[in-house]
């Protein structure tokens, strides 16, 4: 659950979260979302690193930045995204 790894609430609006197949290293894992925007190909050589008044939940889990029409999109970087424990996987 993303939300979960980036310290957010729950939705209040009870929508349910969709599910983003991604690969890593041969396994085959879920990511719940609250939702699809765009999907880009980007090249590798716009690729910025994170910007130091990122915030700090989303710093943890970006691998970079890539700057679109002016604004910031944060790229995740899977490896992080899978790695990270939540607070609630730290206390059990």
């Amino acid at each position: 659950d993303m939300r979960a790894r980036l310290g957010l609430p729950k939705p209040e609006d009870g929508k349910t979260p969709m599910a983003v197949g991604v690969d890593l290293r041969g396994e085959s894992y879920g990511l719940l979302i609250d939702q699809i925007g765009e999907v880009l190909r980007l090249s590798e050589d716009g690729m910025e690193e994170n910007p130091v008044n990122l915030d700090p939940r989303m710093a943890k889990l970006a691998g970079g930045v890539h700057r679109l029409d002016g604004q910031l999109m944060v790229v995740l970087d899977v490896d992080r995204v899978l790695e990270l424990k939540t607070e609630v996987q730290m206390a059990a």
